[in-house]
């Protein structure tokens, strides 16, 4: 039986049909020619030493190159096509292409310092840094709200570059690639953390040794200097230790203030011969 519509009934297929246009149009807009190039060349730029992967881009994939340009997409930009979904992807891969690194290059380590290491070589810092490193910033599609944010910059650089490691394992459904492309950074950065780990975990490394003393936990009292975002004074942070002040400094946030005071302090203690 064929179903008639009235004059001002519209079918149903047409809103299918004109969604998929729509959708069709707007991946059109987004891959042209020059955006191939420009994703290919960064992706040579990464120089990952695997034949296969210098292949795959080579050729121009229209698939790979697609999820990689889904990798540098903001959701300020698209609400539907954005790195979201390989960023949360990137983070699983990226915890285990780190195990698979530490098992090979510090066997003798145990678990716990396994984890210790780890969480430093994934964290958002460090992810953050090595997108700066390879430049990924002027890959990244941002709406105009994204853009004129400060604030949010080093996060959404951290973002991209882990939805980045997603779509390298998504080439190949394999971590092979990634560990090529990250062991020789994470060597190089593992030997600085292990050389001076206070560093990176100032205000657990305080924690510790105010319990070693049998002294009670440290005490973080913060001040609101300004109320500019990003401002790198807006926050100041004492640091009293048994009702005595330690150390003071600054930074933009509650949680860099503190840090950055942890940190002084640790290494006055280390200068003191304390640590």
């Amino acid at each position: 039986m064929v179903a008639h519509l009235t004059k001002d009934e519209q079918n149903p297929a047409y809103d299918l049909l004109s969604n998929c246009f729509e959708y069709l149009n707007h991946m059109t807009n987004i891959i042209n020619i020059k955006r191939i190039n420009q994703i290919t060349s960064f992706l040579k730029s990464l120089n990952i030493k695997s034949q296969r992967f210098s292949e795959l881009i080579k050729t121009q994939n229209m698939s790979v190159i697609q999820n990689f340009n889904t990798a540098f997409i903001h959701s300020s930009e698209d609400k539907i096509i954005n790195y979201e979904k390989l960023e949360f992807f990137g983070d699983a891969v990226l915890r285990l292409a780190a195990s698979n690194f530490i098992e090979k290059k510090y066997p003798q380590m145990s678990v716990g310092e396994r984890s210790e290491l780890r969480a430093q070589i994934v964290s958002d810092e460090w992810l953050t840094k090595l997108g700066k490193k390879i430049n990924i910033e002027k890959l990244i599609i941002q709406g105009p709200k994204a853009l004129g944010d400060e604030n949010s910059k080093n996060t959404i650089i951290g973002e991209a570059t882990e939805a980045l490691i997603g779509a390298v394992y998504k080439c190949f459904n394999s971590i092979q690639e990634v560990n090529l492309w990250l062991d020789d950074i994470w060597e190089e950065d593992s030997e600085i953390f292990l050389k001076a780990p206070y560093k990176f975990k100032s205000k657990t490394v305080l924690q510790e040794w105010c319990q070693s003393k049998g002294f009670n936990l440290p005490m973080y009292k913060l001040t609101e200097l300004s109320k500019k975002n990003g401002d790198p004074k807006r926050f100041s942070c004492d640091i009293f230790i048994e009702g005595s002040k330690e150390s003071s400094a600054f930074g933009k946030s509650h949680k860099q203030a503190e840090t950055n005071a942890a940190r002084v302090l640790i290494e006055k203690f280390v200068t003191a011969g304390k640590i």
